[in-house]
Protein backbone atom coordinates (compact mmCIF):
# COMPACT_ATOMS: atom_id res chain seq x y z
CA UNK A 1 0.00 0.00 0.00
CA UNK A 2 2.90 2.37 0.88
CA UNK A 3 4.55 1.48 -2.41
CA UNK A 4 1.43 2.36 -4.27
CA UNK A 5 1.28 5.67 -2.43
CA UNK A 6 4.87 6.58 -3.31
CA UNK A 7 4.49 5.61 -6.95
CA UNK A 8 1.18 7.24 -7.08
CA UNK A 9 2.67 10.61 -6.09
CA UNK A 10 4.32 12.32 -9.09
CA UNK A 11 6.80 14.23 -6.94
CA UNK A 12 8.17 11.16 -5.28
CA UNK A 13 8.46 9.32 -8.57
CA UNK A 14 10.44 12.21 -10.07
CA UNK A 15 12.71 12.32 -7.04
CA UNK A 16 13.46 8.61 -7.27
CA UNK A 17 14.17 8.91 -11.01
CA UNK A 18 16.52 11.84 -10.53
CA UNK A 19 18.27 9.98 -7.75
CA UNK A 20 18.86 6.98 -9.96
CA UNK A 21 20.06 9.27 -12.76
CA UNK A 22 22.53 11.07 -10.50
CA UNK A 23 23.69 7.78 -9.01
CA UNK A 24 24.44 6.31 -12.43
CA UNK A 25 26.35 9.46 -13.49
CA UNK A 26 28.31 9.59 -10.24
CA UNK A 27 29.23 5.92 -10.64
CA UNK A 28 30.48 6.57 -14.18
CA UNK A 29 32.39 9.65 -13.00
CA UNK A 30 34.05 7.58 -10.28
CA UNK A 31 34.97 4.88 -12.81
CA UNK A 32 36.41 7.58 -15.10
CA UNK A 33 38.41 9.06 -12.22
CA UNK A 34 39.78 5.69 -11.10
CA UNK A 35 40.67 4.77 -14.70
CA UNK A 36 42.48 8.02 -15.49
CA UNK A 37 44.21 8.23 -12.11
CA UNK A 38 45.27 4.66 -11.34
CA UNK A 39 44.95 2.58 -14.51
CA UNK A 40 45.40 4.90 -17.55
CA UNK A 41 47.10 2.17 -19.52
CA UNK A 42 44.27 -0.36 -19.20
CA UNK A 43 41.12 -0.74 -21.23
CA UNK A 44 38.45 1.89 -20.38
CA UNK A 45 35.55 0.89 -18.11
CA UNK A 46 32.33 -0.34 -19.65
CA UNK A 47 29.68 2.35 -19.87
CA UNK A 48 26.21 2.71 -21.30
CA UNK A 49 24.73 5.43 -23.43
CA UNK A 50 26.68 8.65 -23.66
CA UNK A 51 29.22 7.44 -21.10
CA UNK A 52 30.14 4.48 -23.26
CA UNK A 53 30.70 6.78 -26.20
CA UNK A 54 32.74 9.14 -24.00
CA UNK A 55 34.93 6.30 -22.67
CA UNK A 56 35.51 5.11 -26.22
CA UNK A 57 36.48 8.56 -27.50
CA UNK A 58 38.80 9.19 -24.57
CA UNK A 59 40.46 5.83 -25.10
CA UNK A 60 41.03 6.55 -28.82
CA UNK A 61 42.41 10.01 -28.03
CA UNK A 62 44.64 8.56 -25.32
CA UNK A 63 45.89 5.90 -27.70
CA UNK A 64 46.68 8.43 -30.44
CA UNK A 65 48.51 10.63 -27.90
CA UNK A 66 50.48 7.62 -26.70
CA UNK A 67 51.50 6.83 -30.28
CA UNK A 68 52.47 10.45 -30.88
CA UNK A 69 54.55 10.52 -27.72
CA UNK A 70 56.24 7.30 -28.73
CA UNK A 71 57.10 8.74 -32.12
CA UNK A 72 58.50 11.89 -30.49
CA UNK A 73 60.53 9.78 -28.06
CA UNK A 74 61.88 7.80 -31.01
CA UNK A 75 62.82 11.00 -32.82
CA UNK A 76 64.53 12.40 -29.72
CA UNK A 77 66.33 9.10 -29.20
CA UNK A 78 67.54 9.06 -32.81
CA UNK A 79 68.70 12.69 -32.55
CA UNK A 80 70.58 11.91 -29.36
CA UNK A 81 72.10 8.75 -30.84
CA UNK A 82 73.18 10.60 -33.97
CA UNK A 83 74.60 13.42 -31.82
CA UNK A 84 76.46 10.86 -29.74
CA UNK A 85 77.97 9.46 -32.94
CA UNK A 86 79.28 12.90 -33.93
CA UNK A 87 82.90 13.81 -33.30
CA UNK A 88 81.86 17.44 -32.72
CA UNK A 89 80.53 18.71 -29.41
CA UNK A 90 76.79 19.41 -29.29
CA UNK A 91 75.32 21.34 -26.35
CA UNK A 92 71.63 22.29 -26.04
CA UNK A 93 70.74 25.38 -24.00
CA UNK A 94 67.36 26.64 -22.82
CA UNK A 95 66.12 30.19 -23.31
CA UNK A 96 68.12 31.40 -20.30
CA UNK A 97 71.37 29.86 -21.54
CA UNK A 98 71.35 26.99 -19.03
CA UNK A 99 72.68 23.57 -20.00
CA UNK A 100 69.97 21.04 -20.89
CA UNK A 101 71.74 18.24 -22.76
CA UNK A 102 75.09 17.49 -24.42
CA UNK A 103 76.78 14.59 -26.12
CA UNK A 104 79.83 12.66 -24.96
CA UNK A 105 82.14 14.66 -27.26
CA UNK A 106 81.27 17.78 -25.23
CA UNK A 107 82.42 15.99 -22.10
CA UNK A 108 85.78 15.21 -23.73
CA UNK A 109 86.31 18.64 -25.33
CA UNK A 110 84.66 20.98 -22.81
CA UNK A 111 84.88 18.97 -19.61
CA UNK A 112 81.12 18.94 -18.94
CA UNK A 113 79.90 16.54 -16.25
CA UNK A 114 76.33 15.23 -16.18
CA UNK A 115 76.03 15.05 -12.39
CA UNK A 116 77.22 18.58 -11.66
CA UNK A 117 76.74 20.79 -14.70
CA UNK A 118 73.15 20.20 -15.83
CA UNK A 119 71.18 23.40 -15.26
CA UNK A 120 74.32 25.56 -14.99
CA UNK A 121 74.65 28.64 -17.19
CA UNK A 122 77.03 28.09 -20.10
CA UNK A 123 79.21 31.09 -19.19
CA UNK A 124 79.81 29.61 -15.72
CA UNK A 125 81.70 26.79 -17.41
CA UNK A 126 83.14 28.52 -20.49
CA UNK A 127 84.50 31.63 -18.82
CA UNK A 128 86.83 32.95 -21.52
CA UNK A 129 85.91 36.65 -21.95
CA UNK A 130 85.88 36.23 -25.73
CA UNK A 131 83.27 33.47 -25.49
CA UNK A 132 81.19 35.47 -23.00
CA UNK A 133 81.18 38.48 -25.35
CA UNK A 134 80.39 36.24 -28.32
CA UNK A 135 77.52 34.57 -26.45
CA UNK A 136 75.99 37.83 -25.22
CA UNK A 137 76.37 39.66 -28.53
CA UNK A 138 73.86 37.30 -30.19
CA UNK A 139 75.59 37.81 -33.55
CA UNK A 140 76.55 34.30 -34.55
CA UNK A 141 77.23 34.80 -38.27
CA UNK A 142 80.93 34.08 -37.80
CA UNK A 143 82.38 31.23 -35.67
CA UNK A 144 84.67 31.80 -32.70
CA UNK A 145 88.03 30.05 -32.32
CA UNK A 146 89.28 29.35 -28.79
CA UNK A 147 91.38 26.86 -26.89
CA UNK A 148 89.52 24.15 -24.98
CA UNK A 149 88.82 25.10 -21.33
CA UNK A 150 90.42 21.84 -20.18
CA UNK A 151 93.27 21.48 -22.73
CA UNK A 152 95.34 24.37 -24.03
CA UNK A 153 96.65 22.29 -26.94
CA UNK A 154 93.11 21.60 -28.22
CA UNK A 155 91.82 24.36 -30.50
CA UNK A 156 88.03 24.52 -30.91
CA UNK A 157 85.78 26.43 -33.28
CA UNK A 158 82.48 27.43 -31.66
CA UNK A 159 79.28 28.07 -33.61
CA UNK A 160 76.00 29.01 -31.91
CA UNK A 161 72.57 28.67 -33.55
CA UNK A 162 69.32 30.18 -32.27
CA UNK A 163 66.17 28.04 -32.55
CA UNK A 164 62.74 27.54 -30.99
CA UNK A 165 61.78 29.91 -28.18
CA UNK A 166 65.16 31.67 -27.89
CA UNK A 167 66.95 28.37 -27.21
CA UNK A 168 70.50 27.88 -28.45
CA UNK A 169 72.54 25.05 -29.90
CA UNK A 170 76.29 25.28 -29.29
CA UNK A 171 78.57 23.23 -31.53
CA UNK A 172 82.34 22.96 -31.13
CA UNK A 173 84.69 21.44 -33.71
CA UNK A 174 88.24 20.27 -33.13
CA UNK A 175 90.31 22.32 -35.59
CA UNK A 176 93.68 21.75 -33.94
CA UNK A 177 95.20 20.26 -37.11
CA UNK A 178 93.85 23.03 -39.34
CA UNK A 179 95.05 25.63 -36.83
CA UNK A 180 98.57 24.16 -36.87
CA UNK A 181 98.62 24.04 -40.66
CA UNK A 182 97.45 27.65 -40.81
CA UNK A 183 100.13 28.64 -38.30
CA UNK A 184 102.74 26.83 -40.39
CA UNK A 185 101.54 28.71 -43.47
CA UNK A 186 101.75 32.03 -41.66
CA UNK A 187 105.23 31.28 -40.35
CA UNK A 188 106.36 30.15 -43.80
CA UNK A 189 105.03 33.31 -45.49
CA UNK A 190 106.56 35.53 -42.80
CA UNK A 191 109.96 33.80 -42.96
CA UNK A 192 110.10 33.79 -46.75
CA UNK A 193 109.09 37.45 -46.85
CA UNK A 194 111.84 38.36 -44.39
CA UNK A 195 114.39 36.36 -46.37
CA UNK A 196 113.34 38.01 -49.64
CA UNK A 197 113.57 41.52 -48.24
CA UNK A 198 117.38 41.49 -47.92
CA UNK A 199 118.27 40.38 -51.50
CA UNK A 200 115.59 42.68 -52.91
CA UNK A 201 117.06 45.61 -50.96
CA UNK A 202 120.55 44.81 -52.28
CA UNK A 203 119.28 44.42 -55.85
CA UNK A 204 117.28 47.62 -55.65
CA UNK A 205 120.30 49.50 -54.29
CA UNK A 206 122.55 48.35 -57.15
CA UNK A 207 119.89 49.26 -59.71
CA UNK A 208 119.52 52.74 -58.21
CA UNK A 209 123.32 53.23 -58.23
CA UNK A 210 123.54 52.05 -61.83
CA UNK A 211 120.69 54.37 -62.82
CA UNK A 212 122.49 57.28 -61.10
CA UNK A 213 125.75 56.47 -62.87
CA UNK A 214 124.12 56.31 -66.27
CA UNK A 215 121.91 59.35 -65.71
CA UNK A 216 124.41 61.74 -67.38
CA UNK A 217 125.23 59.40 -70.27
CA UNK A 218 123.36 60.36 -73.45
CA UNK A 219 120.64 57.91 -74.36
CA UNK A 220 122.13 57.27 -77.81
CA UNK A 221 125.34 55.94 -76.22
CA UNK A 222 123.47 53.30 -74.17
CA UNK A 223 122.42 50.08 -75.92
CA UNK A 224 118.60 50.03 -76.15
CA UNK A 225 118.46 46.56 -74.65
CA UNK A 226 120.38 47.79 -71.60
CA UNK A 227 118.02 50.69 -71.03
CA UNK A 228 114.94 48.51 -71.52
CA UNK A 229 116.35 45.79 -69.26
CA UNK A 230 117.24 48.33 -66.56
CA UNK A 231 113.73 49.77 -66.62
CA UNK A 232 112.11 46.35 -66.41
CA UNK A 233 114.38 45.26 -63.54
CA UNK A 234 113.53 48.41 -61.60
CA UNK A 235 109.80 47.93 -62.18
CA UNK A 236 109.83 44.27 -61.18
CA UNK A 237 112.03 44.92 -58.15
CA UNK A 238 109.60 47.60 -56.97
CA UNK A 239 106.70 45.21 -57.54
CA UNK A 240 108.41 42.46 -55.53
CA UNK A 241 109.19 44.90 -52.73
CA UNK A 242 105.53 45.94 -52.58
CA UNK A 243 104.48 42.27 -52.47
CA UNK A 244 106.94 41.50 -49.66
CA UNK A 245 105.80 44.57 -47.70
CA UNK A 246 102.14 43.54 -48.05
CA UNK A 247 102.92 39.95 -47.03
CA UNK A 248 104.78 41.12 -43.93
CA UNK A 249 101.97 43.52 -43.00
CA UNK A 250 99.33 40.83 -43.47
CA UNK A 251 101.38 38.36 -41.41
CA UNK A 252 101.69 40.90 -38.59
CA UNK A 253 97.97 41.65 -38.65
CA UNK A 254 97.15 37.94 -38.45
CA UNK A 255 99.50 37.12 -35.59
CA UNK A 256 99.46 40.28 -33.45
CA UNK A 257 96.08 40.57 -31.70
CA UNK A 258 96.99 43.37 -29.32
CA UNK A 259 96.13 47.00 -30.00
CA UNK A 260 98.78 48.55 -27.75
CA UNK A 261 99.00 51.86 -29.64
CA UNK A 262 95.27 52.46 -29.77
CA UNK A 263 94.29 56.14 -29.61
CA UNK A 264 91.71 58.60 -30.87
CA UNK A 265 91.93 58.99 -34.65
CA UNK A 266 90.86 62.23 -36.30
CA UNK A 267 88.98 60.70 -39.22
CA UNK A 268 88.55 64.00 -41.07
CA UNK A 269 92.30 64.61 -41.12
CA UNK A 270 92.92 60.97 -42.07
CA UNK A 271 90.57 61.25 -45.05
CA UNK A 272 92.31 64.42 -46.26
CA UNK A 273 95.72 62.72 -46.05
CA UNK A 274 94.54 59.66 -47.97
CA UNK A 275 92.80 61.88 -50.52
CA UNK A 276 96.05 63.80 -51.11
CA UNK A 277 97.96 60.54 -51.64
CA UNK A 278 95.23 59.29 -53.97
CA UNK A 279 95.35 62.47 -56.06
CA UNK A 280 99.09 61.98 -56.55
CA UNK A 281 98.39 58.50 -57.94
CA UNK A 282 95.32 59.46 -59.97
CA UNK A 283 95.39 60.20 -63.68
CA UNK A 284 92.53 62.59 -64.27
CA UNK A 285 90.32 61.14 -61.53
CA UNK A 286 88.12 63.43 -59.44
CA UNK A 287 88.70 62.78 -55.72
CA UNK A 288 85.96 63.95 -53.32
CA UNK A 289 85.89 63.97 -49.52
CA UNK A 290 82.60 64.01 -47.61
CA UNK A 291 82.37 64.17 -43.81
CA UNK A 292 78.88 63.87 -42.33
CA UNK A 293 79.75 63.28 -38.66
CA UNK A 294 82.18 64.83 -36.18
CA UNK A 295 82.79 61.61 -34.27
CA UNK A 296 86.32 60.28 -33.97
CA UNK A 297 87.43 56.68 -34.04
CA UNK A 298 89.36 54.63 -31.47
CA UNK A 299 92.09 52.55 -33.11
CA UNK A 300 95.56 52.53 -34.65
CA UNK A 301 95.86 55.37 -37.15
CA UNK A 302 98.60 53.71 -39.21
CA UNK A 303 96.54 50.58 -39.76
CA UNK A 304 93.38 52.53 -40.58
CA UNK A 305 95.32 54.65 -43.07
CA UNK A 306 96.68 51.49 -44.69
CA UNK A 307 93.18 50.03 -45.06
CA UNK A 308 91.66 53.23 -46.42
CA UNK A 309 94.60 53.80 -48.78
CA UNK A 310 94.24 50.29 -50.19
CA UNK A 311 90.56 50.93 -50.96
CA UNK A 312 91.26 54.34 -52.50
CA UNK A 313 94.25 53.16 -54.58
CA UNK A 314 92.24 50.17 -55.83
CA UNK A 315 89.51 52.57 -56.93
CA UNK A 316 92.10 54.50 -58.96
CA UNK A 317 93.66 51.38 -60.47
CA UNK A 318 90.39 49.75 -61.51
CA UNK A 319 88.52 52.77 -62.86
CA UNK A 320 89.11 54.78 -65.98
CA UNK A 321 90.46 58.34 -66.03
CA UNK A 322 87.98 61.11 -65.21
CA UNK A 323 86.03 58.76 -62.92
CA UNK A 324 84.85 60.20 -59.60
CA UNK A 325 86.05 58.61 -56.34
CA UNK A 326 84.40 59.64 -53.08
CA UNK A 327 85.92 59.14 -49.62
CA UNK A 328 83.18 59.44 -47.00
CA UNK A 329 82.82 59.35 -43.19
CA UNK A 330 79.19 59.09 -42.07
CA UNK A 331 76.88 57.77 -39.39
CA UNK A 332 75.65 54.28 -40.24
CA UNK A 333 73.09 52.24 -38.30
CA UNK A 334 74.21 52.26 -34.64
CA UNK A 335 77.80 53.22 -35.44
CA UNK A 336 79.62 54.87 -38.33
CA UNK A 337 81.17 53.92 -41.65
CA UNK A 338 84.17 54.83 -43.78
CA UNK A 339 83.19 54.53 -47.44
CA UNK A 340 85.11 54.55 -50.71
CA UNK A 341 82.77 54.85 -53.69
CA UNK A 342 83.52 55.09 -57.39
CA UNK A 343 81.44 55.33 -60.56
CA UNK A 344 83.56 52.91 -62.55
CA UNK A 345 82.75 49.66 -64.29
CA UNK A 346 81.55 47.89 -61.14
CA UNK A 347 82.03 44.27 -60.07
CA UNK A 348 79.96 41.22 -60.89
CA UNK A 349 78.28 40.10 -57.60
CA UNK A 350 79.56 36.56 -58.17
CA UNK A 351 83.07 37.77 -57.28
CA UNK A 352 82.18 39.80 -54.18
CA UNK A 353 82.28 36.94 -51.57
CA UNK A 354 85.87 36.12 -52.60
CA UNK A 355 87.33 39.60 -52.98
CA UNK A 356 88.99 39.57 -49.54
CA UNK A 357 90.82 36.30 -50.24
CA UNK A 358 94.58 36.52 -50.69
CA UNK A 359 95.67 36.90 -54.32
CA UNK A 360 92.11 36.63 -55.65
CA UNK A 361 91.72 38.68 -58.82
CA UNK A 362 88.59 39.47 -60.80
CA UNK A 363 90.56 40.29 -63.96
CA UNK A 364 94.05 38.72 -63.95
CA UNK A 365 95.19 40.61 -67.03
CA UNK A 366 94.17 44.00 -65.76
CA UNK A 367 95.49 43.33 -62.25
CA UNK A 368 98.88 42.48 -63.73
CA UNK A 369 98.87 45.67 -65.76
CA UNK A 370 98.05 47.85 -62.74
CA UNK A 371 100.75 46.26 -60.60
CA UNK A 372 98.54 45.20 -57.69
CA UNK A 373 99.66 42.49 -55.28
CA UNK A 374 96.22 40.92 -54.74
CA UNK A 375 96.57 41.41 -50.96
CA UNK A 376 94.98 44.84 -50.51
CA UNK A 377 91.47 43.73 -49.56
CA UNK A 378 92.83 40.93 -47.37
CA UNK A 379 94.76 43.59 -45.44
CA UNK A 380 91.61 45.73 -45.20
CA UNK A 381 89.65 42.76 -43.83
CA UNK A 382 92.19 42.01 -41.09
CA UNK A 383 92.58 45.66 -40.10
CA UNK A 384 88.81 45.91 -39.67
CA UNK A 385 88.66 42.68 -37.67
CA UNK A 386 91.24 44.14 -35.28
CA UNK A 387 88.97 47.17 -34.87
CA UNK A 388 85.73 45.16 -34.30
CA UNK A 389 84.50 46.26 -37.74
CA UNK A 390 83.57 44.56 -40.99
CA UNK A 391 83.64 45.27 -44.72
CA UNK A 392 80.53 45.54 -46.89
CA UNK A 393 80.82 45.59 -50.69
CA UNK A 394 77.97 46.82 -52.87
CA UNK A 395 78.42 46.73 -56.64
CA UNK A 396 76.78 45.90 -59.94
CA UNK A 397 78.35 45.84 -63.41
CA UNK A 398 78.19 49.30 -64.93
CA UNK A 399 77.07 50.95 -61.68
CA UNK A 400 80.34 51.51 -59.85
CA UNK A 401 81.41 50.02 -56.51
CA UNK A 402 80.98 50.95 -52.85
CA UNK A 403 83.33 49.63 -50.17
CA UNK A 404 81.93 50.34 -46.69
CA UNK A 405 83.95 49.83 -43.48
CA UNK A 406 81.34 49.60 -40.70
CA UNK A 407 82.49 50.40 -37.15
CA UNK A 408 80.38 49.72 -34.02
CA UNK A 409 79.24 52.47 -31.68
CA UNK A 410 81.75 51.31 -29.05
CA UNK A 411 84.59 52.42 -31.37
CA UNK A 412 83.35 55.98 -31.80
CA UNK A 413 84.74 58.95 -29.86
CA UNK A 414 83.17 62.28 -29.07
CA UNK A 415 84.76 65.34 -30.73
CA UNK A 416 87.48 66.97 -28.70
CA UNK A 417 87.06 70.42 -27.19
CA UNK A 418 87.28 73.14 -29.80
CA UNK A 419 86.97 70.69 -32.67
CA UNK A 420 84.26 71.41 -35.23
CA UNK A 421 83.05 69.11 -37.96
CA UNK A 422 84.16 69.99 -41.48
CA UNK A 423 81.35 69.57 -43.97
CA UNK A 424 83.63 68.84 -46.89
CA UNK A 425 82.18 68.21 -50.29
CA UNK A 426 85.09 69.50 -52.31
CA UNK A 427 86.59 67.99 -55.41
CA UNK A 428 90.12 67.80 -56.64
CA UNK A 429 92.25 66.06 -59.17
Amino acid sequence: MYKRQVLGEPGWGLAVGLGLFVFIHLRHLRELYVWLTYHPGREPPVGSGVWGDLFDRLYKYQKSQRLTQQRLRDVIRRVQESSEAMRDSVVMLDSRGDLEWWNSAAERMLGLQTRHDRGQHITNLLRDPRFVDYFNARDYREPLTLASPIRDDLILQFQITLYGDNERLVMARDITRLHRLEQMRRDFVANVSHELRTPLTVLSGYLENYAALTEDIPAERLPPRWQRGLTQMQDQTTRMQNLVDDLLLLSRLETDHRLEQESRVDVAALLEQVAADTRALAEGHVIRVEIDTDRGLAGIEQELRSALSNLAFNAVRYTSAESTITLRWRAWQDGAALEVEDDGEGIDPVHIPRLTERFYRVDHGRSKATGGTGLGLAIVKHVLLRHDAHLEIVSQPGEGALFRCVFPAARLCLPEAGETPDALNGTGS
